[in-house]
């Protein structure tokens, strides 16, 4: 079994993880680390606890965006939407002639 010591702020928190996983788990104790000390400013003096709640609502809050943002349909351009109409009927075009070739 792996074994990483994440140091967020001025702790060091032991954690264990299936083996190979080890620079994985140090990546994600980075992005709490990056974040710790927005967490500890809008935590005052509340301690650890309130610090690692509010890292973890603001981790929330990115994935939350990140989602919305996967199930936003895209822009398209008209010209786009035109190369791809042309495609299309070309497709259809080809698709009857096979058929009636058949």
């Amino acid at each position: 079994m792996g074994r990483v010591v994440l140091k967020i702020g001025d702790q060091e928190y032991p954690v264990a993880c299936r083996d190979g996983e080890e620079s994985r788990l140090e990546m994600l104790g980075a992005m709490l680390a990056e974040r710790f000390p927005d967490a500890q400013k809008a935590a005052g003096n509340a301690g650890t606890v309130r610090e690692m709640l509010l890292m973890a609502l603001m981790l929330a809050d990115d994935l939350a965006d990140a989602k919305a943002a996967a199930i936003q349909p895209r822009s398209v351009d008209d010209a786009t939407l035109d190369r791809l109409a042309v495609r299309l009927e070309a497709l259809a075009i080809a698709l009857e002639e096979s058929v009636g070739n058949a």
